[in-house]
């Protein structure tokens, strides 16, 4: 009868003695964590999840993500790529007009004034143009503080002045932002017949303007030039105006990949973007005598407007009757 109960005591010694061989196999003492494991599970997370995401309890769930491989591609695009390539194509640009400006001057310069004025833009096609240009003018500055701001303007106000400066800076991007794209829109309603390719185009493309031909070429209201340039504006300006609604109202439409991308190709179209309007700016004040005088009273010289746009003079003469011609000034009236 005694033996009975011994028999029964050695199983259990038994499996006692092996549960505590196992338990420095199966389980780590309290507190701490195997840095080896956790690396390959967050490896293997990355490679299946392409993110790691945690459990919170705020209604944004963006605010789960945790890490993402897009990250570091976003940094080195935002510190890397688009300084240094911001940076050589604007400078680039500005070192291309400048000896452009010292080789060939300041073009039409050998045209006379006549004396007799016409309208090249009425009161709505000036008050757009120079809104939008202000507006324009505005985003970036602002945008470019985006990219260079810390490296330039943080050493000089440091960094508390840096930081409200670059509050304000969005404020201001994002406020500038609404009317700049309603100038856009006038700009197409006002200007996109004008603008059209016609048959004068190809022949001002080949002579560059006049620049490596003889003459000046024949014109319409404006030519290829100008036609490239409201067309980069406009495409510009409606893929600027796509991209920074995706970023004005975050996580509506995109995820956070979504406006990681959509910031590459805003701050990219920005930039050559900036790079067309300083073009725009140097012809229109000291690249060509006269220009400045279509966006300022809206009148320009009539040999102006005959040696730069002479098919467009010829049509407003053909629509006009002789009391809507231009007045003759006194010393020709005589004539």
């Amino acid at each position: 009868m005694r033996i009975a109960p011994r028999g029964r005591l050695f199983p259990i010694l038994g499996m006692l003695i092996l549960l505590f061989l196992a338990l420095p196999v199966t389980a780590q003492p309290s507190g701490q964590v195997n840095p080896t494991a956790a690396a390959q599970q967050e490896r293997q997370l990355l490679q299946e999840m392409q993110k790691l995401e945690g459990r919170i309890t705020l209604p944004q769930r963006q605010a789960a993500v945790l890490e993402q491989p897009q990250g570091r591609q976003y940094q080195d695009v935002h510190e890397r790529l688009l300084p240094w390539s911001g940076a050589i194509i604007i400078l680039s640009l500005i070192a291309v007009l400048a000896a452009f400006y010292l080789v060939k001057g300041r073009l039409g310069r050998d045209v006379k004034d006549s004396g007799r004025k016409i309208e090249r833009f009425n009161f709505l096609e000036r008050a757009n143009h120079w809104m939008t240009a202000t507006c324009f003018i505005v985003l970036a500055l602002t945008g470019l503080n985006y990219i260079f701001g810390k490296r330039l303007i943080m050493s000089l106000v440091g960094p508390d002045g840096f930081a409200t400066w670059s509050q304000w800076a969005k404020y201001a991007h994002n406020f500038f932002s609404w009317p700049f794209m309603v100038g856009i829109l006038v700009m197409i309603l006002l200007w996109l017949r004008d603008n059209l390719p016609n048959r004068y185009d190809w022949e001002w493309l080949k002579s560059g303007g006049g620049i490596f031909g003889r003459g000046n070429p024949d014109a319409a209201r404006f030519n290829a030039g100008q036609k490239l340039f409201f067309w980069a504006v406009v495409l510009g300006g409606i893929w600027l105006s796509a991209t920074g609604l995706l970023l004005l109202f975050p996580f509506v439409w995109v995820d956070i990949n979504g406006m990681q991308v959509a910031q590459y190709m805003h701050a990219g179209m920005g930039i050559l973007l900036i790079a067309v309007i300083l073009s725009h700016i140097y012809i229109g004040t000291i690249g060509m005598k006269g220009a400045y005088d279509a966006m300022g009273d809206g009148k320009v010289d009539l040999a102006w407007a005959q040696h730069h746009h002479r098919i467009w003079v010829d049509e407003r003469r053909s629509r006009q009757t002789d009391s809507e011609q231009p007045a003759r000034p006194a010393s020709q009236a005589g004539e």
